[in-house]
């Protein structure tokens, strides 16, 4: 279903440059047979878009002209990983695909309802990315995600249950500030009433969040923006893994590729270090694997023996 309602969204895409496209052209461009294609058109009809086609050989489809688009037709989970998809995109996490990202994500935002128009912006709007990809952790609901967006964006007081890392559940009020995109997990920032203070809320980790009605006049965050607070308490953390690396490569270069996840200190014009807190290895061995250059890990000796696993098993593929 996934798969077809993204068929079905690039098949509109391609149909709004209001050209006409051979039937065979545009069933390359999906991907598709001639024949799945013909069912793909049919599913945009039902959904009241005016699609027109000509029969033959040299048969193709296009758009009426002067056609106004029906709202698009998706759900509210739907739109909301939709959205996070093409930001996530249009900020750079795949090299290419930036310019189009947002090309699509606005004409895709344009069409929808109202109401997932209002709810999709305030998302966009509201989120800091500062992460590698978008968020593949279990356990976030998108309906959550959009209620603390539009509370960060109307200035409307939260509360909801937190669970800390050790298992103590507790009830917070807060003034929610920004949501931000890190190491494939999602935070709030947020000035919590209780304690007085400015906190980084894990998102799967909150309940039942609900804006409580009252209005706050926002507060200065004590950090330059709401992904550096979240990096800065990430850090203090004692995380389960603390990578450090020696990499042979200027300290600009690497921080172009990798430095929105890492720390990057210059050692010499030619050589820097990166650290960088992880719950999983995968990442720094994806990061360091990236950057085009020889390195060393300093730290830990977990991440050297996975090194020495990906090697053997890519060497093996490589045999093949």
């Amino acid at each position: 279903m996934a798969n077809t309602s993204t068929r079905t969204l690039r098949l509109l895409s391609l149909l709004q440059t209001h050209r006409y496209w051979p039937g065979t052209e545009l069933a390359d461009r999906l991907g598709v047979s001639v024949r799945t294609l013909r069912r793909d058109v049919d599913r945009l009809r039902e959904l009241g878009y005016p699609v027109e086609a000509q029969r033959g050989v040299d048969g193709g489809y296009q758009l009426a002209a002067g056609a106004v688009l029906p709202p698009l037709v998706i759900d509210d989970d739907e739109a909301v990983a939709l959205a996070v998809g093409l930001h996530t995109a249009a900020e750079g996490a795949v090299e290419g695909i930036a310019e189009s990202s947002v090309r699509v994500l606005a004409k895709v935002v344009q069409v929808m309802p109202t109401r997932l128009r209002r709810r999709v912006e305030a998302l966009r709007a509201m989120t800091v990315p500062a992460g590698w990809g978008s968020p593949a952790r279990a356990g976030v609901d998108p309906g959550v995600l959009t209620t603390l967006a539009l509370a960060c964006r109307d200035s409307e007081q939260l509360r909801f249950g937190y669970t800390a890392a050790d298992g103590r559940r507790t009830d917070r009020q807060v003034e929610p500030h920004r949501l931000v995109c890190l190491e494939r997990r999602w935070y709030l920032v947020a000035y919590d009433l209780t304690r007085h203070d400015w906190r980084t809320f894990r998102v799967d980790r909150l309940t039942a969040p609900e804006g409580t009605g009252a209005p706050f006049r926002p507060r200065t965050l004590p950090a330059a923006d709401a992904a550096e607070f979240v990096r800065a308490g990430i850090g203090s953390l004692p995380g389960p893994y603390r990578v450090a690396a020696l990499v042979y490569a200027p300290a600009a270069t690497v921080r172009e590729r990798i430095g929105r996840w890492s720390t990057v200190e210059e050692v010499d014009a030619e050589h820097c270090r990166i650290r960088m807190t992880t719950d999983s290895l995968d990442w720094p061995a994806l990061a360091l694997g990236a950057l085009g250059a020889e390195f060393r890990v300093l730290e830990p000796v977990e991440l050297v023996d996975q090194l020495r696993d990906w090697a053997a098993r890519f060497d093996r593929a490589g045999r093949g």
